[in-house]
């Protein structure tokens, strides 16, 4: 997938008039792109149309309409669209009660290193986490973290050969696995090159 560029972009007026069609065509387009994985984690793979409407809204929020500023929200935004090997995700730790979060955070410092996506018939790949910077630090681990997970071709040709498909952590301080839907393994799928 490419990377975007200013010219792929909305003006912050066509914004405005565009943001109620466009935000719920990505959040329909989201809804075959998220995997939650037990009761307090949640992944959203990302590519370009996710990382666009990410884009368009710091845009709008920060009310950036300057040709660098534009480039420096791109620069932050566009790594997190898959090369065509892999794919990325934002991971979201969710406990809703602060001094709850608060507290698991600090008890699952370093769980972003221990995710896994695996391909039943051709092995598994581990994400590679917050290549941008570090997240987590010594003493707890952040709430979002980005994710990369490198696959394999011959994960790649499984996937598409229909082989299935889970997204796990492999630690005891979070055990859990989820089985990707035959409607989000075929969404992920476009992210492969061809």
């Amino acid at each position: 997938m490419s990377h975007l560029t200013r010219d792929d972009l909305y003006s912050l007026e066509q914004y405005a008039s565009r943001r109620p069609s466009f935000r719920a065509q990505v959040l329909a387009h989201k809804k075959n792109r998220t995997v939650h994985i037990g009761p307090q984690m949640t992944l959203i793979f990302e590519d370009r149309l996710t990382v666009q409407y990410q884009v368009q809204e710091m845009l709008r929020i920060e009310r950036i309409f300057e040709a660098a500023g534009i480039d420096d929200e791109l620069a932050a935004y566009n790594p997190l669209i898959p090369d065509g090997n892999n794919l990325k995700g934002t991971l979201m730790i969710e406990y809703p009660e602060p001094e709850v979060r608060a507290r698991e955070l600090v008890r699952l410092r370093g769980i972003e290193n221990h995710l896994y996506l695996e391909v039943s018939s051709a092995g598994r790949c581990h994400a590679v986490a917050d290549e941008d910077l570090d997240r987590s630090n010594a003493s707890k681990t952040s709430a979002v973290h980005f994710l990369r997970f490198p696959l394999t071709p011959a994960m790649i040709a499984a996937w598409r050969a229909g082989s299935g498909v889970s997204l796990g952590v492999a630690d005891d301080r979070y055990g859990h696995a989820a089985l990707l839907s035959s409607t989000v393994r075929q969404a992920l799928m476009t992210d492969f090159s061809a």
